[in-house]
């Protein structure tokens, strides 16, 4: 297996609402949902930085497909990360996210690696940090 991953495919109870949230709420580039004709086939995908994308596919559809059965989530099974150049853009990205419906889970923060961050979860209760590490910078 090579070290890539193209898609992150997050489960959804309501599609119309996710979509808002990621497109409209945080300005995700998105073609809107597709699939709608079929019927666990409605999804949307979102554009993100190099050539990775981000689908939010309804839970049920998710479960159909793979064949486990929908179980309540769990918002520590994993965190998606949202690197920043700046501690200012922490809070930026943060008052963003609290305008856009999500619940801030732990304020922005001093970090012990000497960073700074603060985690929220989206309307499904998916958790993000978003964070500013002097390590790992982004690429602008």
């Amino acid at each position: 297996m090579k070290p890539r991953i193209t898609l992150i495919t997050l489960g959804v109870d309501d599609l119309d609402r996710a979509v808002d949230f990621y497109g409209r709420g945080l300005g995700l580039k998105t073609e809107g949902i597709v699939g709608k004709e079929f019927e666990y086939g409605a999804v949307a995908f979102f554009e993100l930085e190099g050539g990775l994308r981000l689908a939010l596919w309804p839970r049920k559809s998710l479960s159909r497909d793979c064949g486990l059965p929908v179980s309540a989530p769990s918002p520590t099974d994993f965190c998606l990360a949202h690197n920043v150049s700046s501690r200012a853009e922490v809070d930026t990205v943060m008052d963003q996210v609290r305008n856009a419906g999500a619940q801030i889970v732990k304020a922005a923060h001093d970090t012990f690696y000497g960073g700074y961050s603060g985690y929220f979860q989206d309307p499904d209760k998916h958790l993000w940090e978003v964070t500013w590490n002097p390590q790992l910078l982004p690429k602008e």
